[in-house]
């Protein structure tokens, strides 16, 4: 029997992940106090009645708590401390390895620029993985050690209204038509992650698209991913969220993409628009045998998606059970923390309650996280890393006395 006890002693990872989607309430509250920013209410039960919900009506609704996230996370003070505080909170559950996302230009302004805001949050994520390490060497643990990446978030779209930077290139293009602004936008973002990469070592290990995602589609930001491409990020992309397979075929062949955020819509002919795919359901077969090819990782986010569309009715209808009796590749994530009140313990045990999950099905999930991630070192470190984490998932497994079943390693 999978007990939550053995899920929350599990090594896992969070692969997916935002950072102002993860903040502490009582952080959140505190900083608004701090910085003069206005919050429907001032106290953690307040928020949770009129903000950060048990659920919501749709996606619209979800999206207003990063408004008042953002607005906190215009200083490097703040930038670090959150992010420092998000990798304590998932050590808590023994999260092993973290790949924290966000969108720089959302935090930028003329007195913070890129390279301040990156290093703001590597110089929190980094003190919590030294303080952690150091703990860990001083109790000769066998357990692996805390490692962790950075994402860069690119928007699909924006307004002048998003941040002090988007509100200064729309300014700058008043005549520039909104699409092709996006891909600059776009483009800039990945020039200046690789810059600040090679500059000053930061682990950011990948390049992702986010925000709004029908009408705005992946080809607007092709220059930018193949630039990230040939310059050695790796790529998830946020598809089939909100629109169907064709947004995840893009984000594949367009864009590059090693990962596909939610991949909510993959396997739903209503969702498909394109009136030149006559046989949908051919389409999404051979998609989804493309997909589980190549070993496309899927990043699931069970309670976010049950957040966000209305016509989900439990976690039991979620597409993960067919992605799962298709094998593709998929990790468990917790997409925003402090939005979906949730963490990745909690995501795995509905993962294993809803969908009858063994052992070896947890398992296989859990280390694919491992193995699929944007590990920012040598490859041959990885390979370290995750024998390591499989060791120790074998002596959990004995200490829990759970039922111990093979899972397909390197």
């Amino acid at each position: 029997m999978i007990t939550e006890a053995f899920i929350q002693d599990l090594p896992k990872t969070d692969l997916h992940v935002h950072l102002d989607g993860s903040l502490r309430i009582t952080t959140l509250i505190e900083l608004a106090r701090e910085r003069g920013v206005e919050l429907p209410s001032y106290s953690e039960a307040g928020l949770r009645d009129t903000v950060f919900k048990d659920g919501y009506n749709d996606l619209t609704e979800y999206l207003q708590g990063f408004a008042y996230t953002c607005a906190v996370m215009h200083d490097p003070e703040s930038l670090e401390r959150i992010a420092y505080e998000l990798a304590w909170d998932s050590l808590g559950e023994n999260v092993r390895y973290l790949e924290v996302r966000f969108a720089p230009m959302l935090h930028m302004s003329e007195k913070l620029t890129m390279e301040e805001v990156l290093v703001a949050v590597d110089r929190g994520l980094a003190r919590a993985k030294k303080e952690f390490n150091d703990r860990l060497r001083h109790n000769d643990d066998n357990s692996p050690p805390f490692e962790y990446g950075i994402i860069a978030c690119a928007m699909r779209m924006f307004t002048g209204a998003f941040s002090p930077y988007y509100k200064k290139i729309t300014e700058t293009h008043p005549f520039m038509p909104a699409r092709q602004m996006y891909g600059v936008a776009s483009l800039e973002l990945a020039r200046g992650v690789t810059a600040v990469r090679d500059k000053t070592g930061i682990p950011i290990v990948g390049l992702d698209l986010a925000g709004a995602e029908d009408g705005f589609p992946a080809e607007d930001h092709v220059t930018a991913f193949d630039y990230a491409h040939k310059n050695f990020l790796k790529k998830t992309v946020h598809a089939g969220e909100a629109y169907g397979a064709e947004s995840i075929f893009q984000a594949i062949t367009q864009l590059h993409a090693d990962r596909i955020g939610h991949g909510y819509h993959l396997l739903d002919e209503d969702f498909i628009q394109d009136p030149k795919i006559t046989n949908k359901a051919e389409y999404i077969r051979r998609l989804s045998q493309f997909i589980a090819d190549k070993r496309v990782t899927i990043e699931v986010c069970l309670s976010s998606n049950l957040d966000t569309d209305p016509t989900l009715a439990s976690i039991a209808d979620h597409p993960f059970r067919r992605m799962k009796e298709l094998k593709l590749s998929t990790t468990i994530c917790t997409d925003n923390r402090l939005v979906s009140r949730t963490t990745v313990s909690r995501e795995l045990k509905l993962a294993v309650d809803n969908f009858g999950m063994s052992n070896r099905d947890l398992k296989s999930i859990i280390i694919y996280g491992f193995k699929r991630s944007f590990f920012p070192r040598d490859y041959r470190q990885k390979r370290i890393y995750v024998r390591r984490v499989i060791d120790y998932y074998r002596s959990l497994e004995e200490k829990h006395r759970v039922e111990i079943e093979p899972v397909n390693e390197y």
